[in-house]
Formats: C-alpha cells, sequence, structure tokens
C-alpha cells in the first residue's frame, strides 16, 4: 500500500484526490497539508478521508510516507520538492516544476542524490489525442516536420488575477505561458524536442490587475522546420490545438488527417488524399487502448513505478525542457532579441532573481483574496480517434 501525502489543497488537488481514490487497494492518501487553517481539515471531511492534517510541509517529512505530491502555487515547487526527497520520500510535482531553471537543477540533483523517484504532472500526455500525435509523429507516416502550429489558447476573467498568489512574478511566476501553454509547451518539447533559437513577443491586453503576461506569441526555430506558439487566456471558446504540417500531410489534435494532392504545376487539388487518410486510420487502429486518462492517467503510472521499480513515465528533465522552452520565450519577450538555445548556468535568466530582475511589470497587482469561487477547466482536445 503506497502512503501518499498531498501538500497544497487548492483547485487541482482535487484532481489528484479523485484520482488516487480510483486506487484504494493501491494507495491510500495518509495526510493533507495546507498553509491556510482549516482549509485541509475542510478537504478531508469533504471527501471522508481518514488521514492526517497539517499546516506545514516540514510537519510531513519525519511520516513514513511513500510519495509526497505537490499541488502548492509554483513558488514553492522546488523547496517542498527538494525536502521531500531529501527526507526519503518520492515526488510528483504539479506543472510548473519550478520558478527557474536553477530551481529545476536542484530538484533533479536532490533526486539524484537521494535515490528517489520525481514525476512532473503534464497529464495531457495521458489523453487518447495527444498520445495518438505523439505516435504518428514518431511513425513517420506523415514524414518530416515543416511547421507546428501551437495554440494554447484560454480565458480567463480579470478576477482571476484577484486570487492572492496569481499575477505576480514573484509567486506565480509568470503568467499564461507558464501556467497555461506549460501543457502545450510540454507537448511540443515531447513531440520535437529542444530547438535551436526562439524570437517572442509578449503584452498584458487584458488585466490590468496583473504584473505578468496574458498573452505572447513566439517563434521556434529547429533544423528543417518552424513552430509558432501562442500563449493567451484572452480567447473566448478556449480552441486549442496543436497541428502538424508534415512533407506528406497536415496531423493534429483535436484529430485531423488532410493529404493534399498535387497537380503538376504544383497547386493542390480541392480533394485530399481519402487513402493516406485511410492509412492513418488503420495505423490508430493498432495503438493500445488508454485505460486511464489525464491525471488518473499519469497518477496511476506513478504508482505503477513506484510498485515496479521503474523509470516514471514523465521525469524531471521533461519538466525541465518545458521550463526550458518558456524560460527563452520570457528572454525573447523581455529583451527583443533572438535566444539560442540551451540557455546556460551563467545566462541571467537560469535563476528566479535574474528573471525578476529582467521582465517587464505590464500593471501592478491590486487585488488579493484568499480564494475564488467556480470550477476549473483543463482545456480540451475532444474524444480524438
Amino acid at each position: 500500500m503506497i502512503k501518499v501525502a498531498i501538500v497544497g489543497t487548492g483547485n487541482i488537488s482535487h484532481a489528484h484526490i479523485k484520482a488516487y481514490l480510483q486506487f484504494p487497494e493501491r494507495c491510500k492518501i495518509a495526510a493533507l497539508v495546507d498553509i491556510v487553517p482549516g482549509k485541509a481539515r475542510k478537504v478531508k471531511e469533504q471527501y471522508g478521508l481518514d488521514c492526517e492534517v497539517f499546516e506545514d510541509h516540514q510537519d510531513i517529512l519525519g511520516m513514513e510516507l511513500d510519495l509526497v505530491d505537490v499541488c502548492t502555487p509554483p513558488f514553492v515547487h522546488a523547496q517542498i520538492s527538494i525536502n521531500a526527497l531529501r527526507s526519503g520520500k518520492n515526488v510528483v510535482c504539479e506543472k510548473p516544476m519550478a520558478a527557474s531553471l536553477e530551481e529545476c537543477d536542484a530538484m533533479l540533483k536532490a533526486r539524484d542524490e537521494s535515490g528517489k523517484k520525481l514525476s512532473i504532472i503534464a497529464q495531457n500526455r495521458f489523453r487518447k489525442p495527444i498520445r495518438d500525435l505523439k505516435a504518428l509523429l514518431d511513425s513517420g507516416i506523415a514524414g518530416p516536420v515543416r511547421h507546428a502550429q501551437v495554440d494554447s489558447f484560454w480565458y480567463r476573467a480579470h478576477c482571476y488575477y484577484d486570487l492572492w498568489w496569481r499575477g505576480t512574478w514573484e509567486k506565480e511566476g509568470g503568467g499564461c505561458t507558464l501556467n497555461h501553454a506549460v501543457h502545450h509547451i510540454d507537448m511540443l518539447g515531447w513531440m520535437m524536442g529542444r530547438p535551436k533559437r526562439v524570437v517572442s513577443m509578449m503584452a498584458n491586453t487584458a488585466h490590468d490587475n496583473a504584473e505578468v503576461e496574458d498573452l505572447s506569441v513566439s517563434v521556434m526555430e529547429y533544423p528543417g522546420a518552424l513552430a509558432t506558439v501562442t500563449a493567451s487566456v484572452v480567447h473566448h471558446a478556449e480552441e486549442q490545438q496543436v497541428v502538424f504540417q508534415c512533407e506528406r500531410a497536415k496531423i493534429a489534435a483535436p484529430y485531423a488527417v488532410y493529404a493534399s494532392i498535387p497537380q503538376p504545376n504544383g497547386f493542390p487539388l480541392s480533394n485530399p488524399d481519402e487513402n493516406f487518410k485511410s492509412q492513418v486510420d488503420a495505423y490508430l487502429e493498432t495503438l493500445p487502448p488508454i485505460p486511464y486518462e489525464m491525471h488518473t492517467g499519469q497518477l496511476e503510472s506513478v504508482l505503477s513505478s513506484l510498485e515496479n521499480d521503474t523509470e516514471m513515465a514523465i521525469g524531471g528533465e521533461d519538466g525541465k525542457l518545458a521550463l526550458e522552452l518558456i524560460t527563452a520565450i520570457y528572454k525573447a519577450g523581455a529583451t527583443g532579441m533572438p535566444v539560442n538555445m540551451p540557455i546556460a548556468q551563467d545566462d541571467p535568466f537560469y535563476t528566479v532573481d535574474g528573471i525578476r530582475a529582467s521582465v517587464p511589470h505590464f500593471y501592478e497587482k491590486t487585488t488579493s483574496v484568499g480564494d475564488l469561487d467556480g470550477e476549473i477547466s483543463f482545456g480540451g482536445f475532444g474524444k480524438g480517434k
């Protein structure tokens, strides 16, 4: 039986709790931690959990636990994860991994020195449309990528940034690029790896109660290809997609396949190549089913990794790559200059202090409330093929 402690009982923790409760024979939530008095106890009662409740994560470090699940605001991800690893616990940490690449490296060092496991949440990899798109790219059916289009379109109203930790470079660590587009940027890094160079522009167009950006537009240069990445919390309808234009066809999530038929003059015919789409459909039918999706899928894989002593499906290096791409966007947007990859340790943007000293404050945060009512959303890619 894997004993789990969840640190941070805000909105995202509910997805984690519901996931663990699907596996009562494999794991038990043994502790909840939240710095707000009474908040963890309220969550305990909400789910009828048989667990201990604390207000400081230091109080769980001496407990017999197998896994510490970090669901706090991003600015303390690294501190809590490192303390848990050094106390002999495995760690799963919500996105983004940390507030800087320096903190990422400190987390990786603590993992390696402790011999424990570290996983970073990237739950969309456990969505069928995303798994299928990655498999199609790896298969080579569509040929080499020429252009990737990442539309991380979200909508968050003005009051979203009234929550106490949101909207500041100090506590949230960034805006929509870091905390919303991280999902899609993780997909891009997973599917295409690290780019050679990044250019970017960012702005705050609709949230004058936040220091951070609510819109960024970036171009990433890969060998033989370009990727365009738009991060936004000002897009109504939240129409998110990841599209790859490859040598032979377009493939995308939500699921879409289109192969143009060329004429002798190089112009396309209006009808797509349905034979190619049939090939793709047939290939997708050979892929195994996904038994659990989203957070449940990733946390089930974490349980399996602990039970079988195997590598985490999404490890610390994955989380660091996503943050490196985001850091490059922030550096390019702040300086107005192209950023060559990888980002070195002597780069000012490698550290939290360097980032905070270099990024623009679009506005100053004027409102800070303890909690906001309402449900949260995780974006959508449809059911897929």
